[in-house]
């Protein structure tokens, strides 16, 4: 293909798109934005982006000559699928937090061999990384246990009944063990050290010559995805905002919500358009 100058990595929840539950409008009903739902599940519309939002990402996605929109998730590639974003489909995709690095809508072999080699040499092992979640959650405020493309696990909780020390705990004990602890929204997930989005978007920028790489994400999972960039903002939600990260190269906005979305996608048009007037 040819080489892109932007490579523009995005984080998708909670940063390009919304839950309902996870929308943040702060205004009056009849003055809240229009919404384009972007995923259904089980039938039922599941998240969301401002119609704004949506124009915005058509708008990056045509600039093919000149920047490459690469979805960034922590997902499973079946949970990536469910997403149907405005605009062209990407050429490339990053799914299970850099575990699968997706080509025109498959997973590179060798990228997700590279991946699996680092994270058997080193840290430990899923089986008891899972197996350790399970005997400390209690079933009173655990909904479902699951493993993610055998990769990491995550428990999905009732927030209102979650010990917050229990998630402090469990973080010093993966830290011992090479793993990260990550708590969004109703989800905690444990995910090897090694596996980050940084790397696989490292991977197609050396892959497609970018020269400039501009990124966002709200969690702590997209902190290495941040820092690896050039340039990366992160919305006024989220792990990293509600702890204050910051970093040089990192704008911290103050929009919240889905509004953050569609601020997010304003900036990234216009370091493209920047980049394209410097060269």
């Amino acid at each position: 293909m040819s080489s892109p100058k932007v490579l523009v990595a995005s984080d998708l929840d909670r940063t390009l798109i919304y839950s309902a539950a996870a929308l943040a409008l702060p205004l009056p009903d009849e003055r809240a934005p229009r919404l384009l739902c972007v995923e259904v599940y089980e039938s039922k519309p599941l998240s969301y982006m401002t119609e704004t939002a949506a124009a915005l990402l058509a708008e990056l996605g045509e600039l093919g000559d000149e920047a490459l929109f690469v979805p960034t998730t922590t997902r499973t590639r079946q949970q990536y699928r469910r997403i149907q974003l405005p605009g062209p489909a990407p050429k490339f995709a990053i799914c299970a937090n850099g575990g699968h690095l997706l080509v025109d809508g498959a997973s590179d072999p060798d990228w997700h061999a590279q991946v699996t080699e680092r994270l058997a040499g080193e840290c430990a092992p899923l089986a008891e990384v899972r197996d350790h979640m399970t005997a400390t959650a209690d079933p009173a405020w655990v909904r479902k246990h699951r493993v993610a493309e055998d990769l990491f696990a995550y428990v999905v909780v009732e927030r209102e009944l979650l010990p917050e020390d229990w998630v402090k705990e469990l973080a010093v004990w993966a830290e011992n063990r090479g793993w990260t602890v990550s708590l969004q929204g109703r989800k905690i997930y444990a995910v090897p050290k090694p596996l980050t989005k940084s790397a696989a978007m490292h991977e197609i920028a050396r892959r497609t010559g970018a020269d400039l790489t501009l990124a966002a994400g709200d969690s702590l999972l997209d902190a290495d995805l941040l820092l690896a960039a050039d340039r990366g903002w992160r919305p006024g939600h989220g792990e990293l905002a509600d702890v204050g990260w910051t970093a040089p190269g990192i704008t911290s906005l103050p929009e919240r919500g889905v509004a953050a979305g569609e601020r997010i996608l304003r900036e990234f048009l216009r370091e493209v358009r920047s980049a394209r007037e410097a060269r």
